[in-house]
């Protein structure tokens, strides 16, 4: 089976396709200096637009990794989330808190989706 790689550089690709597979880089939000509910809002849209790109949709995900800076912001972004995930639709998913790679980065989100 071929690997496809999207949006390379020396360091990571933003998308990898493997057969019927999608895996995606983790992704931040444009505007690090919004709340919790916009960078979530920002970082999903991206989310859509790589899936998209790839051959795929929210409806397909099958594990997401959420890392969040403070366990503070679990609500607000699950508010987000829940709204952007179609119903019975739930991806397997882990929640983390940790630092990111910016102080000013509330939330990163990986996923891994099928086509």
């Amino acid at each position: 089976m071929s690997i496809t790689r999207h949006h390379t550089n020396q360091r990571m690709s933003q998308i990898v396709v493997h057969g019927d597979t999608v895996y995606l880089a983790g992704q931040v939000a444009d505007n690090a200096n919004a709340d919790i509910t916009l960078q979530t809002q920002q970082v999903l849209q991206k989310i859509d637009a790589l899936l998209a790109e790839a051959g795929s949709d929210n409806s397909k995900i099958l594990s997401a990794q959420i890392w969040l800076t403070s366990m503070g912001h679990f609500a607000q972004m699950n508010e987000v989330w829940d709204a952007w995930v179609p119903e019975g639709h739930a991806p397997g998913r882990a929640c983390i808190e940790s630092r990111l790679a910016s102080p000013d980065l509330l939330v990163e989100i990986g996923i891994i989706a099928a086509r």
